[in-house]
């Protein structure tokens, strides 16, 4: 029994001196690494003095903050008509004889296009001259007598009134000839044309019109709200983009209503074109940018260059400190935007290096290379 508790406490006595030395050993060994560690730093910095910086510096990219003209624009959508469009309709009620044109006709201005029946008032015209003819013959020998004091003053006016009231309606009536011809009062190409022969046309009736239009200059025309009735006015710059086309013109607004519509709260405008070059159509779709504000001299930055937190809007400046550079945190004063560009009023400098990349990791003071 005493052998065995002997033999015991030897195997616990060997086992806990061979775990003091492993502990030992450990410790030693670490104190040397520690110590290398330190012998390593020192000749890194040695040799290379900027590792150390460079190691926890953030790669960022910059863009030089220059001069731009910055210009804002107002986009809404309009249609393209004719500056002249015009629905030619009979002056008089009566039945169609003859058209004399048909769509896609060019036609001149004065140009007749179409005739309505006018027998009847042809036939009372030649009534009227034939008395016309007789109350002439009257008043000439009436005249004639009177200037040798025969015959009396009252059958002498007699014959010159009837006279001239005959003259009168027969000018009344070729007036009304004419009106039973349907004329353009434009030159132009003919849109449309619903009249038949035989048919009973009216004045100002839909169906008895003939569409003449003139394209040579096109009217672009569009509603714009009047929150911008302030900042929009006659001559100002456009730009027209035409999708069915593919082309950009730039114009000038020839009109800016003064009249807001009541149902939509909007106000008219309309710019004019040559359409020498273009295919166009009434009622296309046209897309109108109305320039309403311009700065020549401004420093504008994308959108998504500038950040937010309590104190405002913010970008990241790049400033050189002794021979690294390091990030600059800058409170900045914004103005317009537009087509993802935002102004900057107050804040920046020109020439300044501002932070276009590789700022979501940043702080001020950051240690950044580019």
């Amino acid at each position: 029994m005493r052998k065995i508790i002997y033999y015991s406490v030897l195997i616990v006595f060997l086992s806990s001196c061979s775990s003091s030395d492993k502990k030992a050993e450990l410790a030693k060994l670490k104190l040397q690494r520690d110590q290398l560690n330190t012998e390593i730093s020192k000749l890194e910095n040695e040799v290379n003095p900027g590792n150390k910086n460079d190691a926890k510096s953030v790669t960022v990219s910059v863009t030089d903050a220059v001069e731009t003209v910055f210009n804002h624009y107002i986009q809404v959508q309009g249609t393209v008509d004719g500056d002249q469009n015009i629905a030619v309709s009979p002056q008089i009620a009566g039945i169609v004889t003859a058209v004399y044109v048909k769509e896609g006709s060019n036609v001149g201005k004065g140009q007749l296009l179409a005739e309505l029946d006018g027998r009847v008032l042809k036939q009372s015209l030649e009534e009227v001259k034939t008395q016309l003819v007789l109350a002439n013959s009257i008043f000439q020998k009436q005249s004639a007598l009177w200037d040798k004091k025969i015959g009396s003053e009252v059958q002498y006016l007699q014959a010159k009134t009837n006279k001239e009231s005959l003259e009168q309606r027969l000018g009344t009536m070729r007036e009304q000839l004419k009106q039973a011809r349907i004329v353009s009062p434009i030159s132009g190409t003919v849109e449309s044309v619903p009249l038949r022969v035989g048919q009973s046309v009216s004045p100002g009736v839909p169906t008895s019109t003939i569409r003449v239009i003139n394209m040579s200059v096109a009217k672009i025309s569009a509603d714009v709200s009047e929150a911008y009735a302030s900042r929009i006015h006659d001559g100002n710059s456009v730009l027209v983009n035409f999708p069915d086309v593919g082309k950009d013109i730039e114009t000038k607004l020839s009109f800016a209503g003064r009249f807001i519509d009541p149902t939509n709260r909007t106000f008219k405008v309309e710019c004019k074109i040559s359409s020498k070059d273009l295919v166009l159509r009434a009622n296309m779709i046209a897309y109108i940018k109305i320039k309403d504000y311009s700065n020549s001299k401004a420093i504008s930055l994308p959108v998504n260059y500038v950040q937010n937190d309590q104190k405002g809007k913010f970008i990241y400046v790049a400033k050189q400190k002794g021979t690294g550079w390091i990030a600059e945190k800058r409170i900045i004063k914004t103005g317009k935007d537009y087509d993802g560009l935002v102004e900057v009023l107050e804040g920046i400098n020109i020439g300044e290096k501002i932070v276009s990349a590789g700022f979501q990791n940043l702080n001020a003071g950051s240690s950044i290379v580019f």
